[in-house]
């Protein structure tokens, strides 16, 4: 899938956990604008289990695209779909490790959420699960939802303030409602006056995806 050449292609990607060989599920975890991949991958010592691995990839310049996740896709391009390939690129390299999309979580927070749910409606199929931390679905309100395939299943997480100054909580709504259209068994949470920020309650809802995967 990640064939393409773009600003994100030929980045670093962190790894952390279980060796890939020897793993049993694994997290791709995506970053916000203006922070890297070794900040997200701190999440993974906030949920580490045993049997996953972690893999962490960097956006050039810390930002997988350049304005708001409300603005129209071209304008956003060609570091959208560059994030969106990498995406793929890392399903791809788990599935030839054995790892599998359904053994596989999204995990991102604000634009690294965004990036994740996007991905996520583009490519509907089971997925292990995944979380969209202060996020959702990309594109301005005309947009065309009309995506095809199925998340047969999927657990989806959407976690956000209800005052979030980077993403309205009627987007978050509005994005949970598309993906249970698409077949998946979303949660969405919206806590009341909560910063830009990730809270306890959002770590143990993904460490109870995580050990569903490795029962």
């Amino acid at each position: 899938m990640d064939t393409m050449t773009g600003p994100h292609q030929g980045q670093p990607v962190l790894v952390a956990g279980d060796k890939l060989e020897h793993a049993k599920a694994a997290l791709i975890l995506l970053h916000g604008r203006g922070a890297s991949a070794e900040d997200i991958l701190s999440l993974a010592s906030e949920v580490d289990q045993p049997g996953f691995c972690y893999l962490a990839p960097q956006a050039a310049g810390y930002t997988w695209y350049p304005q708001s996740f409300l603005e129209p896709l071209e304008r956003n391009e060609p570091g959208l779909s560059s994030g969106l390939a990498v995406i793929g690129s890392l399903l791809a390299r788990l599935a030839e490790a054995g790892i599998g999309a359904e053994q596989t979580i999204l995990v991102g927070f604000s634009q690294g959420a965004c990036l994740a749910l996007e991905f996520t409606a583009r490519h509907a199929q089971r997925y292990g699960g995944v979380a969209g931390l202060s996020g959702a679905l990309i594109g301005p309100e005309s947009l065309p939802r009309d995506y095809p395939g199925s998340l047969a299943g999927t657990p989806l997480f959407l976690g956000c303030s209800d005052k979030d100054f980077h993403i309205p909580k009627q987007r978050v709504e509005f994005s949970a409602e598309v993906l249970k259209k698409l077949g998946g068994k979303v949660t969405a949470r919206l806590y009341p006056n909560m910063g830009h920020t990730v809270n306890q309650d959002e770590l143990q809802f993904l460490q109870g995806m995580m050990t569903a995967l490795v029962l």
